[in-house]
């Protein structure tokens, strides 16, 4: 929906000199100045308050104070969890917002302000203030409301506020809204509304927030914590009752057994671990110069399996060099061309690569502006593919001239298009200079869907301006390490076709040999069947040229309805729709600030290489969470049927807090703080949560029960002396260790030397920790009787044998179903 407060009218005009210093001064003594929102979120005092002040925290704040009331320090160890939380959660969060505030700032549109009555300069949008005049041009995001005081051409995507893709003309006067972008043309805009009442301040605050919302993996989470949430309640209640009413323990003890039995169902780390291994993502990635503008972008990319692709900018260099000019008419002689050219250039406010390379090669051979005037001009876009405009030289007409795709421009069978398309299938781009035979280029009515034949006389082919396109040096590993991960790249280019494929072919990459012209494609929205007409097209090829901006969403829509998860890239404002409709769009850092404002990741250096790594730290976010939270559900399962258990029978709890808390240190914690760092290369997959609680569900039950059961066995009751329950309770310690052990072990694979050495130090610290006695002192372990310890190992066995059989039962279904997928 438009906002309200976009271009509000104001008494000062502006004029076309912009503000002078004085007016600014006076502006921003005032606070009328664009003052945006952090960009990173939430500020230094909310990180630390939302990583300090959790639900987590609170619970375990409570039965820590119960444990120490009760006067058992030691016992208290697992508090120690409140402030390893809170520190870990902050510093990485903190790391990230860093990165994000740095990234961003570089990253940002920097608009062209005029003051002064001087030429337009770059200056940070923070400086704008209210009336000052921004200069716009194609490709250009617009960051503050106003109203437009020039116009040449003005074509505004207003699709973010109004969902209305199809651009709209803008005349003097008319209201320009923040978050829009140029489409075409150029013009200056009065800044009405800046700072937070401007409609961009929101987008941009939005757009770069560092938020874990909108994600399957956290999703997933939500639903695990959901279901758990609901089992606690009961739970705690039967525990609560059993252990301070039934147990038949001294009201101390009564207590410690209560907070034993109730600490470690609380999933303390899976959160956590989530935040951890997210913004350590967003450092990681910051380093390779990756801005990511939303977070679970990491993720998204992890379970890409199409990326869509721009020729221009992403496997060829940006910059292009002009190689040769050919004369087609004997008339026109070279230097006749190039004037032509020169004069055309010199329109372009804001040239494109394909006008940059041709401005700098005729200033570098010698050839100035003629200084024709202009009467008429019509400023290239993509879905025109050709620019024109007008001249008057020395009061004489100098003729109407227009400079675009020769496909466009060229007759079917002509010497002009049989010529370009020789050299366009040697990987060259190709421009043809026409002159128009009518009195204005505004009556020039060739383009996409209007062939020239239509138009017999109106254009004469006059030249083929030729330009080098440089490959992108490490273009080729970039789309080998695709095709190894079975990951399909799909060039979509709004260059000719044969250009395209030709590109595609020097990469080495399949089906360029077979590129499809997208103007012979079926249309999307002309019905049922022309739409799966379309989507197999898409589907079955993988190099496509003339590819309008509404086709390259059409696209990603095409891909995305047969199951595939698409990344778009681009650099151009043509790319805009496609990577606002793409499941992740990436941008180019030197590309328009309209695809910058738009997609969730932005490429700062502008190298596509970067590619590889920002799959492989999606992957590594959600495989390693996976694998923690798999440990984190099994702890919480097996101590709420251990609790419910021994709640129904009304038993005192085998364990103290201490011992729960040395469980979850080899087990859980330490271990899974490192594997949720690790890389990890497999593809992320769709159901997260199924997954996990299909290896979670039944190990954490195998775990409780055979530790429950062997409580059972080992109990001696509540009158007991406190050698020989604390005996049983060791040994009951035991049997739940090695089973719970093993789900690390079968979560750690594949097995690596750096994971064998985790597994071995983790499980080596539990031979130590029972068998020095000093420590095992320290830790209220007692000494166990031979057949019990010995009847503990082999249950405890037993319990890893059963994980080991579920984990390979896994392992086997999830074969079949690739099998079957494939």
């Amino acid at each position: 929906m438009r906002p309200e407060s976009g271009g509000a009218a104001t008494a000062f005009a502006t004029g076309p000199g912009g503000l002078t210093a004085e007016q600014v001064g006076q502006r921003r003594s005032a606070g009328l100045v664009n003052h945006l929102p952090p960009t990173s979120g939430r500020t230094v005092t909310d990180i630390i308050r939302a990583n300090v002040f959790t639900r987590i925290n609170a619970i375990l704040a409570v039965l820590l104070a119960i444990v120490l009331w009760t006067g058992s320090w030691v016992n208290g160890a697992f508090g120690l969890l409140i402030i390893a939380n809170s520190i870990v959660g902050v510093v990485q969060e903190l790391r990230a917002k860093r990165t994000l505030d740095k990234l961003s700032i570089v990253g940002r549109a920097r608009p062209m302000v005029i003051r002064d009555g001087g030429p337009a300069r770059e200056m940070d949008r923070e400086e704008i203030v209210v009336d000052d005049l921004v200069e716009l041009g194609a490709g250009d995001q617009i960051i503050v409301d106003g109203v437009a005081r020039s116009v040449d051409g003005l074509d505004v995507d207003e699709s973010p506020l109004t969902g209305e893709s199809k651009p709209v003309h803008k005349s003097v006067g008319d209201p320009l809204y923040s978050g829009s972008h140029v489409v075409s043309g150029s013009g200056t805009q009065q800044a009405t509304k800046v700072g937070a009442e401007a409609y961009a301040a929101q987008l941009a605050a939005e757009a770069s927030k560092f938020t874990l919302t909108d994600s399957e993996l956290l999703r997933g989470i939500n639903k695990i914590l959901r279901v758990i949430t609901w089992i606690l309640i009961p739970t705690g209640a039967l525990v609560i009752w059993t252990q301070l009413f039934r147990s038949g323990l001294p009201f101390r003890e009564s207590l410690l057994a209560m907070v034993a039995s109730l600490v470690p169902m609380v999933p303390e780390g899976l959160v956590l671990m989530t935040t951890i291994a997210f913004a350590i993502g967003i450092v990681r990635l910051g380093r390779r110069k990756v801005l990511t503008n939303e977070l679970p972008a990491i993720e998204g990319l992890a379970r890409v399996d199409v990326v869509c692709v721009d020729k221009t900018g992403t496997l060829t260099e940006n910059r292009m060099h002009l190689r040769e000019i050919l004369p087609l008419d004997d008339d026109a002689g070279v230097e006749e061309v190039r004037r032509v050219l020169a004069a055309l250039g010199h329109l372009e406010e804001r040239p494109n690569a394909t006008s940059m390379a041709i401005n700098e090669s005729l200033a570098e051979s010698g050839v100035a502006d003629p200084g024709w005037a202009a009467t008429d001009k019509i400023p290239f876009t993509s879905a025109r593919k050709w620019s024109g405009a007008t001249f008057a030289a020395d009061g004489a007409e100098a003729g109407t001239w227009v400079l675009g795709a020769p496909d466009i421009l060229a007759a079917d069978g002509s010497p002009a298009l049989d010529r370009a398309s020789e050299l366009m299938a040697g990987g060259l781009r190709v421009l043809l200079l026409a002159r128009a035979a009518v009195a204005s280029v505004s009556d020039v009515v060739v383009g996409p869907g209007e062939p020239v034949e239509k138009h017999p006389g109106m254009l004469e082919p006059v030249a083929l301006v030729v330009l080098d396109q440089t490959l992108r040096p490490d273009a080729r590993e970039t789309l080998e390490y695709f095709d190894r991960e079975n990951v399909t790249v799909k060039v979509i280019s709004g260059d000719n076709a044969a250009s395209v494929g030709a590109v595609g072919r020097t990469l080495g990459l399949p089906g360029a040999d077979r590129p499809v012209d997208a103007r012979e494609l079926p249309d999307p929205n002309a019905g049922e069947e022309e739409a799966e007409a379309f989507a197999d097209a898409v589907a079955e090829g993988n190099v496509f040229g003339r590819v309008t901006a509404d086709q390259k969403r059409s696209m990603v829509r095409a891909l995305q309805s047969r199951g595939h998860v698409v990344a778009m890239t681009g650099d151009g404002v043509n790319d805009v729709l496609a990577l606002k409709d793409a499941n992740i769009g990436v941008a180019m850092g030197a590309g328009a600030p309209a695809t910058r404002s738009v997609a969730q990741l932005v490429l700062l250096d502008n190298r596509f290489a970067v590619m590889p790594h920002v799959v492989a730290e999606g992957r590594r976010v959600i495989g390693n969470i996976e694998r923690v939270a798999n440990l984190f559900l099994t702890k919480t399962i097996y101590s709420v049927f251990l609790a419910l258990a021994v709640g129904i029978i009304g038993y005192a709890y085998p364990f103290e807090p201490i011992h729960v808390t040395v469980t979850g240190w080899f087990t859980i914690g330490i271990p899974a703080f490192v594997l949720s760092l690790a890389p990890n290369h497999e593809r992320a997959k769709p159901g997260f949560s199924s997954r996990v609680f299909r290896l979670a569900l039944p190990s954490g039950l195998i775990v409780g029960a055979l530790t429950f059961a062997f409580w059972l066995w080992a109990y001696p009751g509540p009158d007991a002396e406190p050698a020989v329950e604390g005996a049983a309770s060791t040994a009951t310690l035991v049997v739940l260790i090695i089973s719970a052990f093993w789900v690390l072990a079968v979560v750690a694979r594949p097995y690596e030397p750096w994971k064998i050495a985790l597994l071995a130090v983790a499980g080596g610290a539990y031979p130590v920790i029972f068998l020095v006695r000093p420590i095992a002192a320290a830790l209220h372990l007692h000494p166990v009787p031979t057949v019990t310890g010995f009847a503990a190992v082999l249950t405890g066995i037993a319990g890893a044998v059963l994980v080991e059989t579920v984990w390979q039962v896994n392992r086997k279904r999830a074969n079949h179903l690739r099998g079957q997928n494939s």
